[in-house]
């Protein structure tokens, strides 16, 4: 450890700001090579931190954390922050079970000022915290860093228009490296560019409107814009008219740069905002060079090699999604293609290539994708929407008003559904079923493998109505996938597995991919076991079959268990007046932390020991179904 004989000596900002300009840039080195080293060891996020190094060293030596507030947008840039604030050693646990987590945690660090994950919180955040210290008497300096992808999202608008009336003491810190996780999108980023190619007036004031052409609440601040050119000389532009004062953009790797400007900012009141150019990947060529495919390590690898080609393997259900959106958007040129900013990761790029035209990257902006999809569906289009179950939480109101009270043929694919794993209880896609299944006209659909997934897709696209699709994140047991577009019957579940019992019997109504474990666990306890298949509509006709010809149902679900499908399976017996004992098993009401996948949902009870324990646990004594081999 020699190699970071400066490093080992922080253990606290207090540290770095005792440090000389020159020992900051050997600081800044050690940082980025331990970074390097230490990713790939776990994996994680290794390009957008590469970016962000020079800029937390910055940071933490001019302002006075953790008494000033830092509040990181995201979260895929904070590695460097978690080593220069005590976690140096604790980075070999990064990400899995029992260690630190991937993004700022409130209750991991006092450093750790905001719990972030989603995107575009930051200001609002911070903002937040401008204000209190004001209304407490306090004298600190909050900090929003984001980026240039987070500041696509209404969200960041929606707290940049406030603050600059606020007057709060606060700093906006745009790390601009021209990315977010994809390549940018979108008319605030023709702005950026703008402001560092040296053009002026007409070009912001272009710009500008069309940031703000759809935002009525702004139209005044348009009008602003065209009344007056003087000052819109100096690239300040669209966020002066916020109220912000605009100092860039400036050099985010470059210390000279950073730390005086950070010092005269860290000086003024109200608010300011500073513009940092940095790039992803910084200082290790081969991230430089892809930065998207160095977005994220999976695993462990040899950074002098870089990561090594993937070996073929089962599908994942992101790629049977993206084979599925060509070849249906091939029979079908009404399908268009939509996608918050998460082309690679939810198996678009392909779709990108053939269907250009067809194919929308609106940026991080999960409530206007939904309501695009919307505007879509209205002209007679059929709109495939490609989220992540959690990101279409912030959708939420989207999803009701304009999607499902209008009865709009938009198909929601929802990659992540469950366990995410490593990535932990921001991502997880816990709630999905709840949310959807209480919404009037939405049809949910539950996949319990590759194959089953492509014909469900089918089955929501040839619907007449709102449906989604969800299914989890990586591979599944790598059921054979056949080609064609062939759809199943809307609202059935199939038998997968009879009992053979003559004495007392129980029924698995399982839902998603956790049928497999559920066949493991019903063939130990010669138990009755159904595909479900749909969550909305349920198949009533199964339910209450199955519920008067068996002693006990019970229901496995890869979602949180309070308003599940083992809700819904409840509310269809208390309906049909059947009192057959019900056992719901899904997620707990806690938070699942990160961790690998197979082990969390173990620990969850849901894989296939898991379920026959709580089987016999509840059930074995009344129904005498205790086997030897269970037993054992």
């Amino acid at each position: 450890m020699m190699k970071y004989a400066l490093l080992q000596t922080i253990n606290s900002p207090a540290d770095v700001r005792r440090l000389s300009r020159g020992e900051l840039e050997r600081l800044a080195a050690e940082l980025r090579d331990f970074l390097l080293y230490s990713v790939s060891q776990t994996g994680g996020h290794l390009s957008s931190n590469l970016g962000t190094v020079e800029l937390t060293v910055a940071l933490h030596a001019v302002f006075d954390t953790p008494h000033d507030r830092l509040v990181w947008d995201v979260g895929h840039q904070t590695y460097p922050h978690k080593i220069l604030t005590g976690r140096r050693e604790l980075m070999a646990g990064l990400r899995q079970l029992g260690g630190i987590s991937g993004f700022p945690r409130r209750d991991e660090s006092e450093y750790d000022t905001f719990g972030t994950a989603h995107s575009s919180t930051s200001i609002a955040a911070a903002l937040g915290m401008a204000v209190a210290s004001r209304l407490k008497g306090e004298h600190r300096r909050a900090v929003a860093i984001i980026g240039d992808g987070a500041m696509s999202a209404g969200m960041a608008f929606e707290a940049l228009n406030n603050a600059g009336v606020s007057q709060a003491d606060m700093l906006v810190i745009l790390n601009d490296n021209d990315m977010s996780i994809s390549p940018p999108v979108g008319a605030l980023n023709g702005h950026l560019a703008r402001l560092m190619s040296g053009r002026f007036y007409a070009a912001a004031r272009d710009t500008a409107k069309t940031v703000l052409r759809n935002a009525p609440p702004l139209f005044e601040l348009v009008r602003r814009f065209e009344e007056h050119a003087k000052g819109m000389v100096v690239p300040g532009t669209i966020f002066e008219e916020f109220g912000f004062n605009y100092v860039g953009p400036i050099d985010g790797h470059d210390l000279d740069s950073l730390i005086p400007t950070l010092e005269n900012l860290r000086e003024l009141k109200g608010p300011q905002f500073l513009h940092v150019v940095t790039k992803k990947g910084y200082g290790y060529k081969l991230a430089e060079a892809e930065p998207v495919r160095y977005h994220f390590a999976s695993g462990k690898f040899d950074p002098a090699v870089g990561f090594a080609k993937a070996a073929p393997g089962k599908p994942t259900f992101s790629q049977v999604f993206g084979n599925w959106l060509c070849d249906m958007a091939a029979t079908d040129e009404r399908l268009v293609g939509i996608t918050p900013a998460m082309r690679e990761g939810s198996g678009m790029v392909e779709f990108e290539r053939r269907f250009p035209t067809r194919y929308h990257d609106v940026g991080i902006a999960e409530q206007h994708a939904v309501t695009f999809a919307a505007g879509l569906a209205c002209e007679g289009l059929k709109p495939v929407v490609a989220i992540y179950s959690t990101f279409l939480q912030r959708a939420y109101d989207q999803l009701i008003h304009d999607v499902a009270l209008q009865n709009l043929p938009v198909v929601f694919a929802l990659d992540r559904a469950g366990i995410v794993g490593a990535d932990g209880p921001t991502h997880a896609g816990a709630y999905d079923i709840a949310y959807l299944r209480c919404i009037p006209n939405m049809s949910v659909m539950a996949p319990a493998d590759e194959n089953e997934c492509r014909q469900l897709l089918t089955t929501a696209f040839r619907h007449d109505g709102p449906a989604a699709v969800r299914y989890p994140r990586g591979a599944g047991v790598g059921a054979e996938v056949q080609p064609g577009l062939k759809d199943l019957p809307f609202g059935k579940g199939e038998l997968r597995r009879e009992t053979r019992s003559r004495g007392q019997r129980i029924a698995i109504l399982a839902f998603g991919t956790l049928l497999y474990p559920a066949l493991e666990a019903g063939q130990r306890l010669d138990a009755t076991v159904a595909n479900m298949r749909f969550v909305k509509p349920l198949d009533v006709e199964l339910v209450t079959a199955l519920a008067r010809s068996h002693d006990a149902i019970v229901t496995v679900e890869e979602g949180c268990t309070m308003g599940g499908a083992g809700s819904a399976v409840l509310e269809a017996l208390q309906a049909a007046s059947i009192a057959t004992p019900v056992l719901v098993l899904g997620l707990p009401d806690t938070f699942v932390e990160h961790g690998e996948p197979a082990k969390l949902l173990a620990m969850c009870g849901l894989d296939a020991a898991g379920i026959e324990r709580s089987i016999l646990q509840r059930f074995a004594a009344k129904l005498q179904l205790v086997h030897p081999a269970a037993a054992g």
